[in-house]
């Protein structure tokens, strides 16, 4: 392992928060902030419990979830699509670092920025609702396991892309409805029998389940099917980016 190389890629991509503080970890926690107070009042008042747990703290793990979904693809895409779009990406490809090296490097970093932002939502999540986490080991697993699953599936949307707006396609028309559809504000027993079983065709919704057991316990699916569903997705995603740098797909001039 090139580990110089593969430091150098992080650490530049992981100092490019710094400079988009506002849009990469201010924006997506005040509008998460504005969701808990929305919808914890707003709904909550109408529901006030769902499986013993208030409708305020019920959304949090969802909540969690659509921003670190959105921002690890965002993250992620933009990350390659970026060099790709000024062609500094030819440059790394020169260099002596492997194709697992530089995916590792840009997926690494994008997911560690999703990861802090889910951390700090957490954090932020305390001042507005009653909150616990009966496995925080596994809550940290899941964290971690989405935020590198989608990470690497942005990595592929911007390797993909070959203009901005082909950038955003993805993320608004796909991502965001899919967890917003995937139980980030209602249990899907709620649903009448039909749309359940639309529901669960929809994969964020087995990512979102098994977030929420970390917390209290309960899960519209079970755990043991959760992660393995995460884990697939991983490995398709694994899958599709050896596949594009062996065939150069968007990359070779």
């Amino acid at each position: 392992m090139n580990w110089p190389a593969i430091r150098a890629i992080y650490l530049f991509e992981m100092a490019r928060t710094g400079r988009t503080l506002m849009q990469s970890i201010i924006a997506p926690v005040i509008s998460t902030s504005l969701y808990f107070v929305v919808f914890g009042s707003a709904i909550g008042g109408r529901i006030t419990e769902i499986d013993g747990v208030s409708y305020g703290a019920f959304i949090v793990p969802g909540l969690i979830m659509l921003s670190l979904l959105t921002q690890s693809v965002a993250n992620a895409s933009f990350g390659i699509y970026f060099p790709k779009f000024t062609g500094t990406i030819y440059e790394v490809m020169s260099a002596p670092i492997s194709y697992f090296e530089i995916t590792f490097s840009y997926v690494g970093a994008a997911a560690t920025k999703s990861i802090i932002l889910g951390l700090i939502i957490l954090a932020t999540a305390v001042f507005f609702v009653p909150l616990r986490i009966d496995h925080p080991l596994w809550m940290l697993l899941f964290l971690v396991l989405t935020a590198f699953t989608f990470s690497l599936f942005g990595f592929i949307i911007g390797i993909w892309a070959d203009n901005f707006e082909k950038l955003q396609l993805v993320p608004m028309l796909i991502i965001t409805p899919l967890a917003f559809l995937g139980g980030s504000f209602y249990a899907v027993k709620m649903l009448p029998p039909f749309w359940q079983t639309v529901t669960l065709l929809n994969p964020v919704v087995y990512l979102i389940s098994g977030f929420r057991w970390s917390f209290y316990g309960i899960a519209d699916v079970s755990v043991a099917v959760s992660l393995t569903m995460t884990l697939a997705f991983l490995g398709l995603c694994l899958v599709i980016a050896a596949w594009i740098f062996k065939s150069g797909y968007r990359l070779k001039a």
